[in-house]
């Protein structure tokens, strides 16, 4: 049995409705960002006005058709933005009011009986409109935060754009069936376009859950495997950074920073966690696409060089140590100016794992200290440190 387009508009509107709830309610609990509160008061305005429109020939048409229209529409633009909030982006309250105002006039306009398909092609142009800018949205998000969900919901997307594009089309050209919406004309393509609509608006809903708990995942990744004041990786992110760089050849850097201790105890601790930020700034800015910086803790740090000759890596050490200085000597206030002890071990193929290196590393380390600090120097296996 095919269902009656009235019986679908109300279906479309308590399955949006069920489904705003659910956001407000998750939005209440304070375990999320805004995004929730923007996307269920979307579904809760499209809900409420598939039910006016659902309405038709039953209550008056100021509900059924100018309320119906215009509050599903606005429920449309505030996707708009809450998918702009779910990307992190600016979204300005006044200029959704306007385009809701900009909306509406069509609309108001187009009330009499006769101009229903126009009120349809109209309504469905600028639902379609929306469907490509929130696409667009999930194309930055893919590419941006990597997140593979919003491969999904371009995905959903597509067809929903279409369908509306399709409604559109059928509407301006007089195919979509009588004027009279819920009349018992030939409305099948309505039936059918309406039907497709209900299964991917919740689908839609869906996805958003599966963006947003991909992205708590991936930050969660991050607090794990990252150091919260530098930025860094830490150990644990290290040792899985390092195995996923395979068994090809690679230098790699320890780099202690001198006279760190006395920093903190003539500066305090604060004037030391900015110390540590400017050599993570400084050291991340000389280091290649594919290269590692880590914080081994305390004031020492790990660089892990891909493809890097022992020349190649003690000229980026040497640039690191330069720069540090520098900017360390620059900072305003201070009386210890820190600088940076290096040692630098390198790794032929397949011939060493990172504790076997970090330690010869570690003894070049020692020997920059032992010689003076403020220099660097490279592991040799005939000159072992004592």
């Amino acid at each position: 049995m095919i269902l009656d387009l009235r019986t679908i508009y109300v279906v479309s509107a308590m399955t949006c409705l069920i489904l705003g709830m659910i956001q407000l309610a998750a939005y209440s609990t304070g375990r999320f960002e805004r995004w929730p509160l923007w996307w269920g008061m979307s579904n809760i305005l499209i809900g409420i006005g598939s039910f006016c429109i659902g309405l038709r020939d039953i209550a008056p048409d100021v509900v059924s058709v100018d309320i119906g229209n215009v509050v599903q529409l606005a429920g449309y633009i505030l996707m708009v933005a809450a998918m702009r909030v779910f990307a992190g982006r600016r979204v300005d309250m006044r200029i959704c009011l306007l385009a809701m105002l900009l909306a509406s006039v069509p609309i108001l306009f187009m009330s009499s009986p006769l101009a229903s398909l126009g009120r349809i092609a109209f309504g469905s142009a600028l639902c379609c409109a929306c469907d490509l800018v929130i696409m667009r949205e999930g194309l930055r998000l893919a590419r941006r935060e990597k997140l593979y969900s919003a491969w999904f919901l371009v995905a959903l997307y597509v067809p929903t754009s279409l369908i509306f594009a399709v409604r559109g089309l059928l509407a301006a050209t007089g195919h979509l069936g009588a004027p009279q919406l819920f009349s018992g004309g030939n409305n099948g393509a309505h039936v059918w376009l309406a039907m497709m609509a209900v299964v991917f608006i919740t689908l839609r809903s869906v996805v958003i859950v599966l963006l947003a708990a991909e992205r708590s995942q991936r930050k969660l990744s991050e607090l794990a495997h990252h150091d919260p004041l530098t930025g860094a990786l830490n150990r644990s992110g290290l040792a899985k950074s390092f195995a996923a760089a395979g068994n090809g050849p690679l230098s790699l850097l320890i780099v202690d920073i001198d006279h760190f201790k006395a920093l903190n105890d003539t500066h305090g601790h604060a004037a030391g966690d900015d110390m540590l930020r400017l050599f993570a700034s400084i050291a991340g800015g000389q280091l290649r696409t594919g290269d590692l910086l880590a914080r081994q803790g305390g004031d020492e740090f790990v660089v892990v060089l891909k493809d890097a000759s022992v020349e190649d890596a003690v000229r980026i050490a040497e640039r690191i140590r330069e720069a540090f200085t520098r900017a360390a000597t620059d900072m305003q206030g201070l009386s210890v100016f820190p600088t940076l002890s290096i040692g630098v071990a390198r790794r032929a193929a397949m011939a060493a794992d990172l504790e076997s290196l970090l330690q010869k590393a570690d003894e070049a380390l020692y020997r920059s200290k032992r010689e003076g600090r403020n220099r660097v120097e490279t592991f040799d296996e005939g000159r072992r440190a004592a």
